[in-house]
């Protein structure tokens, strides 16, 4: 879903980014811990915007911590009525998970995707494919009332492809040109989603750098997918590094070895 532009605009803060993300909207959400957008999860939850389809991988847990929020954040809190992830549930079954409690009461729909599954549906919106078959999750509950078709002798289950509304993304490094460069594992689906929205923001982590200040073969997302970049404002008010495993609360061992909540 290419964005054909002279280059993107910078937005004065992650806040103003977000102008024009209404209620009812679509989002997709990158990162594993690494490349998850903080700051434009922080100013979406700040937004108030409700009735949000999230996109991700997984949901998480509510912060612990009052400049954090997460998926988590937003399912608690109300803004979300439906969830396309790989993992609802907790990660540990003694520390229940926002989203569990929210699908058993049905004020959120879910619809569970294999993660590899997920990830080629994203590549697939972006590149225009609308449909395709995968063996994985052919045979299981998730393929229950679901076209299938036999190739080579294996059941494939056919999938549509996933666009959105809007995509977060968080870059280490952008030019002006809309350019993005990713850190290491912070990769992961944020080179896929930002092909796969109408309105592609990524938060950037160093100053936007000149175009044609990155080297061509450094890029990971060119800059034809970006409307829109939002440098980290400087600490405290900016978000550069969150301990991700600490967002998560303590089990019941750890509490029984005087870990806080």
């Amino acid at each position: 879903m290419p964005h054909r532009h002279a280059g993107p605009e910078i937005a004065r803060s992650p806040d103003a980014a977000l102008d024009g993300v209404a209620d009812g909207a679509s989002i997709l959400v990158p990162g594993f811990g690494p490349g998850t957008p903080w700051n434009l999860l922080r100013a979406l939850h700040r937004r108030g915007t409700r009735n949000l389809t999230i996109i991700a991988n997984s949901v998480g847990y509510r912060s612990p911590r009052p400049d954090v929020k997460t998926i988590g954040d937003l399912v608690s809190d109300g803004r979300v009525s439906r969830l396309v992830v790989s993992f609802s549930a907790s990660t540990r079954p003694s520390i229940p998970g926002p989203a569990e409690q929210a699908i058993r009461e049905g004020s959120v729909r879910c619809e569970l995707v294999p993660q590899g599954t997920l990830a080629e549906r994203i590549r697939a919106g972006g590149a225009g494919i609308p449909a395709f078959y995968t063996p994985a999750a052919a045979g299981t509950a998730l393929a229950e009332g679901r076209e299938t078709r036999t190739f080579s002798g294996r059941e494939h289950l056919l999938e549509t492809a996933l666009v959105a509304d809007v995509t977060l993304l968080r870059a280490r490094r952008a030019d002006s040109a809309g350019n993005l460069v990713y850190r290491r594992a912070a990769r992961n689906f944020n080179p896929l989603m930002a092909t796969a929205a109408a309105l592609v923001i990524a938060e950037i982590e160093e100053p936007v750098e000149e175009r044609g200040a990155i080297d061509p073969d450094h890029v990971h997302t060119p800059g034809l997918y970006v409307d829109r970049l939002a440098p980290i404002p400087p600490a405290p008010e900016g978000l550069f590094a969150v301990d991700w495993l600490a967002l998560r609360p303590p089990s019941a061992a750890e509490r029984a070895r005087g870990v806080d909540a």
